[in-house]
């Protein structure tokens, strides 16, 4: 809900700051005080468009910033939307923060929890938190595509939904694999051939895993071919010794001798045991060390011959990489998936024929499901349209129509229902759409098009009151919803919108005592002059000041107008604690207002 409103140089609203309290909130005062531009103020803090004209005369630019606290369904509606756009939550992931700021220039900046965001994403946040009834692009219910969703929460048949979208997507992955199979046979044709190349050219190159290092080492060897054998020879002459040595005994002759030594200390002195052993295995690995040298002196050869062959297939390799992958181990898989491929396109008539039956199966059983949830849609929506009529009934609509449209538009392609053939998408084949006619002689039509001002407002309190289980947006503003109603029909709006504050936090711009009585916290809204500037000021009402403005508001005067406000107020109360007995297992959702505090200037 919305807990605080700051607002800085908008329009003729010089500072303001307000506190709202969850439940039903009311602002009164008289026409052209401000109280419709507070509004206007949130639904620029939504993401409404801004406009030059919003910020004060004299000022360099009109600043507007909210705080809401969410609760655990929309928290994690909002959580979900602020990670898809990496922003980061605030200090408090139970509240959330938005700015808006308007220069005179035009120009305007949005931030969430501080950071920048676009205008698009500002509005797609401030549809999860606010509804507003005016001028308003957040009116989720006047929204046909939202229409579905409300009725099908109402109906309790999101399960339902999810596992049809599931089933949906199945059958959209297996179009697109026939459709794939379906392309243009000289396209496949020049795909086949391809793959066949890479295939054949890969095989005939016979690679092996780490080959490339091995002949890169292979190459290097042979290239220093002769200093590798010049210092083979003399390290093995150093360790057995040559022609040239002559008397002079090599380094294994002399570690052996070492050897027999320290086994005759080791006969005297058995302390000396481990070195004479250590003094033997020092003398065998020397010899062994030779015969390696030895040996690897034979292998190394030069061989023009076979550094040509190592060269050309290290160009064959590096010309494989270079087309297929990185690595050996890449160029192999590409090989390996080309087959894959090779093998789906050589066989792509027995596939594209189990995936016809494949779709078949699945069009049937969508057309299953989507029958049953559109049964269940039809049921429920009559007896939602019974309900709402009702409502309208009770805000002075008596001769009002509401319907749920449902179409279906048949499609060769569809799914299957009986003998024909629907349209469908993850939400099923029915189209749904609110449908009503305010007045006697005129055609159902869509409800966003039927009527403006405070019929739309009381037909949206209707929609709200009906479907407020189903609707999960907190906080819900009603500007101008008394237009065209007297005071007995106001007292039943005011009993609708408290009632309707139970599940919502509720604010409603009135001119109506009778329906101002109801409201849990009260707002009085008035212009004041100071110097040449005029101003809006901005004050809670409780007690004898709400009782005077309720009198004002009934255009009496005195005593009786005193006691007039009293009554409406006592009624008002009376009905509360009534509603409040009927809920004995819900927590009463009532809400004490603040203690005026100090009027300011605003």
């Amino acid at each position: 809900m919305l807990e605080e409103l700051r607002i800085q140089n908008f329009a003729i609203i010089d500072r303001l700051e307000l506190n709202f309290a969850s439940g039903f909130n009311v602002i009164t005062g008289e026409t052209g005080a401000g109280k419709s531009i507070i509004i206007d103020a949130v639904e620029l803090l939504l993401g409404g468009k801004a406009d030059s004209s919003f910020v004060r005369s004299g000022a360099e630019k009109a600043v507007v910033e909210g705080v809401f606290a969410l609760d655990k369904p929309t928290g994690v509606l909002v959580q979900q939307l602020l990670e898809r756009e990496d922003i980061e939550e605030g200090e408090n992931a139970d509240f959330l923060t938005l700015t808006r700021e308007v220069r005179t220039n035009g120009r305007s900046a949005a931030r969430v929890n501080g950071v920048s965001v676009s205008q698009e994403i500002l509005r797609e946040i401030g549809g999860l938190l606010v509804d507003v009834h005016g001028q308003s692009e957040h009116l989720s219910l006047l929204n046909p595509r939202s229409h579905i969703d409300l009725l099908d929460r109402y109906a309790e048949l999101v399960e339902m939904r999810m596992a049809l979208a599931s089933l949906v997507e199945r059958v959209y992955g297996t179009r697109r694999e026939i459709g794939k199979l379906l392309e243009d046979e000289a396209a496949l044709k020049r795909r086949a051939d391809q793959l066949r190349r890479e295939v054949e050219e890969i095989d005939m190159a016979a690679l092996r895993p780490g080959e490339d290092e091995e002949l890169r080492a292979e190459r290097t060897r042979m290239g220093n071919s002769e200093q590798l054998a010049t210092l083979t020879a003399e390290a093995y002459t150093l360790l057995y010794g040559g022609d040239d040595v002559g008397d002079q005994l090599s380094a294994v002759d002399q570690l052996m001798q070492v050897s027999v030594l320290m086994g005759k200390l080791a006969n005297i002195d058995a302390e000396m045991k481990d070195d004479a052993e250590m003094a033997d295995g020092i003398s065998v690995q020397a010899e062994e060390l030779a015969l390696s040298l030895r040996r690897y002196a034979d292998s190394v050869e030069f061989n023009p011959e076979r550094i040509d062959e190592v060269e050309e297939r290290l160009e064959l390799i590096s010309k494989l990489k270079r087309r297929y992958g990185v690595t050996i181990e890449l160029v192999m898989e590409h090989a390996d998936n080309a087959r894959a491929e090779l093998n789906n396109l050589d066989n792509s008539e027995v596939r594209l024929a189990e995936l016809r039956v494949e779709e078949e199966k699945l069009l049937r059983h969508v057309g299953e499901i989507a029958e049953r949830i559109g049964k269940v849609r039809s049921m429920i929506g009559q007896k939602m349209s019974e309900r709402i009529v009702a409502e309208l009934a009770d805000l002075r609509m008596e001769r009002a129509r509401f319907e749920v449209s449902i179409t279906r538009k048949e499609d060769p392609e569809g799914c299957y229902v009986d003998d024909k053939r629907y349209a469908f998408d993850t939400t099923g084949i029915d189209k749904v759409e609110f449908v009503m006619s305010a007045n006697p002689g005129e055609p159902l039509r869509p409800v966003a098009k039927v009527a403006s001002g405070g019929e739309t407002a009381r037909i949206m309190l209707a929609l709200k009151r009906v479907l407020t289980q189903a609707d999960q947006t907190p906080t819900l503003i009603f500007d101008e919803i008394d237009t065209g109603i007297g005071g007995r029909v106001g007292s039943v709006v005011g009993e609708k919108l408290w009632s309707l504050a139970a599940n919502h936090q509720v604010m409603v711009v009135t001119h109506l005592a009778q329906l101002a009585s109801y409201g849990d916290r009260h707002y009085h809204v008035r212009k004041t002059v100071k110097g040449d500037r005029t101003s809006t000021l901005v004050t809670p009402l409780e007690d004898e000041n709400r009782v005077a403005e309720l009198a004002e508001m009934l255009g009496t005067q005195g005593e009786s107008g005193k006691l007039s406000a009293q009554g409406i107020l006592a009624e008002a109360e009376e009905f509360k604690r009534e509603q409040r007995q009927k809920r004995p297992t819900t927590k009463a959702k009532t809400v004490k207002a603040e203690q005026p505090r100090q009027e300011k200037l605003l």
